[in-house]
């Protein structure tokens, strides 16, 4: 069986996650995507802001992909309530279904400073990178694939062209601060709940 996981702070989860995705389903030949909401990311443990209770970003990425039934919403980093380093997360997996292939889904950026990323060496070895690229036309894909060529050397990474998307989890906390409309960017069922709970608005 082929397995990806999908990690992220979600803060909010929005429509330009729900669409890559699907994209990323629509040209590979996964058969589950597993969605992993980080309890703390190594790479925002010094922001000022706090993120939104893990609690409610993992009911809002069931709420976000509850219609696509490929997806599983894995509430793994969260549990453990400690910095969520990506190589522990596939020791777990690689161990839990040690006869499947895996994969870890990033966005481009990420493959550009994936050599800082604690024992990328050892992350190559049991799984397969799928880097998304957004069609923004700031992306440059000659410098991903010698990117990727060069981590090739540890294992496999795929480039994947992406539709890009015009909203950041940022952006639409700033609009909801300042009481803007959200609908067009994030699942109505997550903006019930966010509405009902209040989030992002001090």
């Amino acid at each position: 069986m082929n397995r990806a996981i999908f990690g992220g702070s979600f803060d909010p989860v929005h429509k330009g996650h729900v669409n890559l995705v699907q994209q990323i389903y629509d040209k590979t030949e996964l058969d589950e995507i597993i969605i992993m909401p980080t309890a703390i990311s190594p790479f925002k443990q010094n922001m000022e802001r706090k993120p939104a209770l893990a609690e409610d970003r993992l009911e809002m990425c069931r709420l976000a992909f509850a219609d696509m039934n490929f997806v599983t919403v894995s509430d793994y980093e969260i549990s453990l309530s400690e910095v969520s380093y990506t190589v522990n997360t596939i020791r777990y997996f690689h161990t839990l279904y040690p006869d499947d292939n895996l994969f870890f889904i990033m966005g481009s950026d990420m493959l550009l400073s994936f050599e800082r990323w604690k024992n990328f060496e050892e992350i190559l070895s049991m799984c397969t990178l799928i880097a998304a690229s957004r069609e923004d036309g700031e992306t440059d894909m000659d410098e991903l694939e010698a990117q990727a060529e060069t981590l090739r050397r540890y294992g496999n990474v795929m480039l994947l062209r992406t539709d890009a998307y015009e909203v950041s989890s940022t952006e639409i906390r700033e609009k909801i601060k300042n009481n803007s409309d959200i609908s067009c960017y994030v699942h109505e069922n997550v903006v019930k709940y966010i509405l009902e709970n209040k989030l992002y608005t001090d």
